[in-house]
């Protein structure tokens, strides 16, 4: 299946054109065969709601009753709060004729964005001066984050201790959030602030 990259913003006569990442491609990717039916299963349903628009990060599909569909989006943009302007771009593609089985009742609808902060001490071994683990344990938390937030994706704190737990930290407290996180299908968690700081040194 040969699946093509969205543009998420056109090119301008000073800019270049903003493409889907390498993530989204992927994902859609692994979904192409969905593609081939009507969006009767889920998988095909959340294959052509990602390919309806670069703005589309996530989409999934869920049955809340017999013949009634509910398809959430998550943006690109902001928050990830999908716009009634994307959202009518997505309905259009689902209600198509060759797309949507005519029995099902569809509802196109924003993911709802739950946010959360963290705040995490990490404590070191003795030795080095403390900032370039600092900076190196913030770069590994930025690069988990990003690819984090999908829609039904938990916050587990053993994933956010694993991607603070670079070379040099001996272990991580993590004050905030204090529990897991459980995110429904209809759900996408974003974590709006992070404070990582020193606890000290075990001597």
């Amino acid at each position: 299946m040969n699946t093509k990259r969205l543009v998420i913003t056109p090119a301008t006569d000073t800019t270049d054109a903003v493409m889907e990442s390498d993530t989204s491609l992927r994902l859609r990717a692994q979904r192409a065969y969905d593609g081939l039916s009507v969006a009767g299963p889920s998988g095909a349903y959340e294959y052509f709601a990602r390919s309806a628009s670069g703005l589309v990060r996530d989409a999934r599909a869920i049955s809340p009753s017999p013949a009634c569909v509910t398809v959430s989006i998550l943006s690109t943009e902001g928050d990830g709060t999908a716009t009634e302007a994307l959202l009518n771009t997505v309905r259009a593609v689902l209600n198509a004729e060759d797309t949507r089985p005519v029995a099902d009742r569809l509802t196109v609808q924003s993911a709802s964005i739950v946010t959360w902060r963290l705040n995490a001490k990490l404590y070191f071994y003795p030795g080095p001066e403390s900032e370039p683990i600092l900076a190196a344990a913030e770069s590994s938390f930025r690069k988990w984050l990003a690819e984090q937030g999908l829609i039904g994706q938990d916050v587990a704190l053993s994933a956010i201790a694993a991607a603070l737990h670079v070379h040099g930290v001996q272990r991580v407290e993590i004050i905030e959030p204090t529990q897991n996180m459980a995110i429904s299908d209809i759900q996408a968690a974003r974590c709006e602030s992070f404070t990582i700081s020193e606890g000290g040194r075990n001597e």
